[in-house]
């Protein structure tokens, strides 16, 4: 299964947090990846002794998941659509995320209404849970 990832969401470097889609079914789930290198634009700040991967861009990554996830399930041919990122709740942050790691995302639907879908989210990193909560997207 080879998903053009660039056709799909509109982030590009830096800004895309997302290498691969290791599977997904339709209006349901999708599991994502991405390879957690030294050469990250953010580890030069965050934090230059410690690089660890910023909480925020886990969030994101999961979130550019559900925004592939939503347009693989509902979108329409020839329209375009943006995801926006309109809500987070109950997001833990458990284990630091290093270079070097790979980030395996898991976004499952959990509701819809009309252009509103949350979704329940996990990070993992050698199948430790690393981050986790829930994500509202909204499709416009």
């Amino acid at each position: 299964m080879s998903i053009d990832i660039l056709k799909i969401l509109p982030h590009r470097y830096p800004f895309l947090m997302i290498d691969r889609v290791l599977e997904w079914k339709k209006s349901e789930s999708i599991k994502a990846l991405k390879n957690v290198s030294i050469n990250e634009y953010f580890f030069k700040g965050h934090f230059p002794d410690k690089p660890i991967m910023p909480g925020v861009l886990i969030v994101e990554a999961l979130a550019q998941s559900a925004g592939i996830l939503m347009f693989l399930s509902f979108a329409e041919e020839g329209k375009n659509y943006l995801a926006y990122l309109v809500g987070i709740d109950n997001m833990k942050f458990k284990k630091h995320v290093l270079p070097g790691d790979t980030l395996i995302l898991e976004v499952k639907l959990k509701q819809s209404l009309k252009n509103i879908f949350k979704f329940d989210g996990v990070a993992k990193v050698n199948n430790d849970i690393v981050a986790g909560g829930e994500i509202t997207i909204a499709l416009g």
